[in-house]
């Protein structure tokens, strides 16, 4: 059979249907069959069954949540796989093993192996190749544990074959409604797919809507249910811009740390002390259901060591994630894409930069709410430049931009994420911040971009205004 090379397996993955690109259609069991998955990890040899998986769910926080599992389990001697989507600049990021994306040749050789398996199987997509891959390639690499995210909602998702050790289920908000429903309730149903009888679940903290829902399916098939904020209890420590601390404390172990608080004692004296290198206080949520994730699995009989647990939290590594790239001025790139993200994103802006004046680069897919993310963000910026990601769901720039004015705010047309970061990084000063954010395509080209215009522009800065300003 003749070999791939690395763009004619990606060719050969795109020929297939691929929802993701597609700006409607019908989510049903039809559309999304489970069963093409079984059969065709049935002719690969069900490699998803030669592992330990845990199973992330969520509308915000599931990857940050499965960067920090993958990285303690990983510190703790364990042979990890992740499987995440999408990625940000090469397509390789979805599947990493020990922390590594798949080499291009070797995402081409594993796929060219699974042609004739594909071929015995209508109507694949493209996701659907893409996790068999993944799983096949953990197999082969003898992955002790593999942590596997979601693409779209969860009861019909093509990951949705696996057996897990732990389920998870992560903030949950109102996105992708013309497909997973209207309400928190509908939305968290499906979410709540993935909860397998018996097999335990851990929650971030939800809304009350959410919470009932997750309740009562977690009580039908008897999964036992770890609740963040209920059965664990946290709170913030201290935070810069290298990264934050918190405290987390067992709901057993509260009589006892109230006790402690009243005779003027400290939570250091009672509680694990965590420290993590993301910013932002939601951050901290995702980091308190990592753990609680770890404890769980530990509690199954995995050996994840508490020492493990926190060199893996200090040393994990999520890019696009409310992540500074330059100081003076600030340039920060934020994958938020949703209402809820953007909500925490202000309150990150907020938290970090209080006084500072903000300039948004900003494009969003046409499917999202825009006009509440802009509602949400448009209070802290000053000016925003819209822009277009390569993506055929993105909405217009002129759309954005006369979303923006409406709302008061002065806005600017820009084409591709390129050009429109450099007009952006134009209108900055050296104590201003520059927040890139509104899609994860837009986070991913100005990742790419930003190494190659980062010493053009600093250069260019320097010389018009001298010494940057200090922090």
């Amino acid at each position: 059979m003749e070999k791939f090379s690395y763009q004619q397996a990606l060719d050969y993955l795109y020929s297939f249907i691929d929802y993701s690109l597609q700006r409607t259609y019908q989510y049903s069991a039809h559309t999304l069959d489970l069963g093409r998955m079984h059969a065709v990890l049935g002719h690969l040899g069900d490699p998803h069954k030669q592992y330990a998986v845990v199973h992330v769910a969520g509308t915000k926080g599931k990857g940050s949540v499965s960067a920090m599992v993958e990285s303690a389990l990983r510190a703790a001697g364990c042979r990890t796989g992740l499987f995440i989507s999408p990625h940000l600049i090469d397509f390789c990021e979805r599947i990493r093993m020990n922390g590594e994306p798949i080499a291009h040749g070797r995402l081409a050789e594993l796929v060219g192996s699974m042609r004739t398996a594909v071929a015995k199987v209508p109507e694949l997509t493209t996701f659907e190749i893409t996790t068999a891959a993944a799983f096949l390639y953990f197999k082969e690499e003898k992955a002790d544990v593999v942590i596997a995210e979601v693409g779209l909602g969860g009861r019909l998702d093509a990951t949705n074959v696996v057996s897990p050790q732990v389920s998870v289920i992560t903030s949950l908000s109102y996105d992708h409604t013309h497909l997973l429903g209207n309400t928190l309730a509908e939305i968290t149903r499906e979410k709540a797919g993935i909860i397998k009888p018996g097999i335990p679940v851990v929650s971030s903290p939800q809304e009350g809507e959410a919470m009932k829902v997750l309740l009562e399916i977690s009580r039908e098939r008897h999964a036992p249910l770890i609740l963040v904020g209920r059965d664990w209890h946290f709170a913030p420590d201290a935070h810069t811009l290298e990264g934050q601390s918190f405290h987390l404390w067992p709901a057993a172990d509260q009589e006892r740390v109230n006790a402690t608080l009243a005779q003027g004692g400290d939570l250091r004296q009672i509680a694990m002390r965590y420290e993590i290198p993301l910013l932002g206080y939601h951050q901290v949520i995702n980091a308190a259901t990592a753990v609680a994730v770890l404890r769980t699995l530990r509690a199954r009989g995995m050996s994840v060591p508490e020492e493990t647990i926190r060199e893996g939290l200090r040393s994990v590594r999520w890019e696009g994630r409310f992540q500074l790239l330059n100081r003076a001025p600030w340039v920060v790139v934020d994958s938020a894409h949703n209402v809820d993200s953007a909500r925490r994103l202000r309150i990150a802006l907020d938290d970090y930069f209080p006084t500072r004046r903000v300039v948004l680069l900003f494009g969003a897919s046409d499917d999202k709410d825009i006009a509440g993310m802009l509602d949400a963000l448009l209070p802290r910026v000053s000016r925003l430049v819209a822009t277009r990601s390569t993506h055929p769901r993105a909405a217009t720039p002129e759309k954005i931009a006369a979303l923006a004015r409406e709302r008061g705010c002065p806005a600017e047309v820009s084409g591709d994420p390129a050009p429109a970061l450099a007009q952006a990084l134009r209108l900055v000063g050296s104590g201003d911040v520059l927040l890139a954010a509104g899609s994860l395509f837009v986070a991913g080209a100005v990742l790419e971009e930003w190494p190659k215009i980062r010493d053009k522009f600093l250069s260019g800065k320097a010389a018009k205004s001298g010494t940057p300003e200090a922090d």
